[in-house]
């Protein structure tokens, strides 16, 4: 079982830390579908230091998502620590993690995110300081690697166990990668067995049998999926009943889908405010919908809605027409 300093979870499957998506409304929804443990996007540690309004609303967590990995990231050591030492002590995270994956331009060039990459030592460096200044178990995110020309996963690792890091979740991809191109396992596997901590392994996970196949292929202690999980935490529960039971689940129905839109939302709503909550909740209706016949003009509507009475009717009527249609071809059939 996967176990995280003195954290244990239920089961190996992560949902992975998306910036923009993972807020606690989100994140309760997937923690209901089985997940073992929930990341929150990641945040700011100046945001933290100088108490920036927004993110210290990104520190709200949910008693019901726990266990939960609270992320965050700077390129200062002074700052980093001092943000973490907050969320250590005012927050009901479970874990602080720390981000050095993030390949977006405007993080990497303040030396964060996926910029530590190209320094073991500097990984060694932030790493033990904020080891040193809290007491929640310390993790690292990150990915293989800036480029092709320097994959340091290996000794990166290293230097977070060195550091007292707890566990590492590797994404098999470069910084120059993004998201494109296929994730390497194989270094997901170099890198568990160059460490003796816990290793999560993440990329290209988007079934059930991939998940199992990562766990037998690389030997990872657990499994994160990230996008698989937009606008269907599903993915999540047959991911666990799979590497479980061995059985796979089938998938959900439109109703099914649409009511989980809709908690989704109201838990938005709540977290924010309506008109907010609305125009955040167009990308992940336009994921929940994704499969749905007519989903095209369906994602244009949801665009157009600008409060929950509006996104709600469009979403009743989108499982109206989708029952018709399939009650006429069963008569038909």
């Amino acid at each position: 079982m996967l176990k995280i300093g003195n954290i244990e979870m239920k089961n190996p499957v992560v949902l992975a830390p998306m910036a923009g998506v993972c807020n606690s409304a989100f994140r309760l929804t997937v923690k209901e579908f089985g997940a073992g443990l929930v990341c929150a996007e990641m945040v700011s540690d100046k945001g933290i230091v100088f108490k920036n309004e927004k993110t210290m609303n990104m520190l709200y967590i949910d008693e019901r998502e726990k266990p939960l990995s609270l992320q965050i990231f700077g390129g200062e050591k002074e700052t980093l620590v001092e943000a973490a030492r907050f969320v250590d002590k005012n927050t009901n995270a479970d874990i602080i993690d720390i981000n050095m994956g993030c390949p977006v331009p405007k993080i990497t060039k303040c030396d964060a995110g996926a910029k530590w990459l190209l320094d073991p030592n500097k990984i060694y460096e932030m790493v033990s300081a904020v080891v040193d200044a809290v007491e929640k178990p310390v993790t690292v995110k990150m990915r293989m690697g800036w480029d092709e020309d320097h994959i340091f996963a290996v000794k990166n690792a290293q230097m977070v166990e060195k550091a007292g890091g707890k566990a590492v979740a590797l994404h098999g991809r470069t910084r120059v990668q993004m998201y494109e191109g296929k994730a390497n396992w194989d270094i997901i596997r170099e890198v568990k067995q160059s460490v003796n901590i816990p290793v999560i392994g993440n990329g290209d996970v988007e079934t059930p049998q991939d998940a199992k196949r990562m766990l037998d292929e690389t030997g990872v202690d657990g499994v994160m999926i990230g996008r698989a999980a937009l606008g269907n935490p599903w993915m999540i529960y047959r991911t666990v009943q799979y590497l479980e039971t061995g059985k796979l689940m089938g998938e959900p129905s439109v109703r099914e889908k649409i009511d989980v839109c809709i908690l989704h939302l109201d838990r938005l709503i709540a977290l924010k405010n309506e008109d907010i909550a609305v125009r955040e909740m167009r990308k992940h209706a336009a994921w929940y919908l994704k499969g749905i016949r007519g989903n095209a003009k369906a994602r244009n509507a949801v665009n157009e809605c600008l409060t929950r009475e509006q996104l709600v009717s469009l979403l009743n009527e989108l499982v109206v027409d989708a029952e018709a249609k399939e009650q006429s071809q069963a008569i038909v059939g």
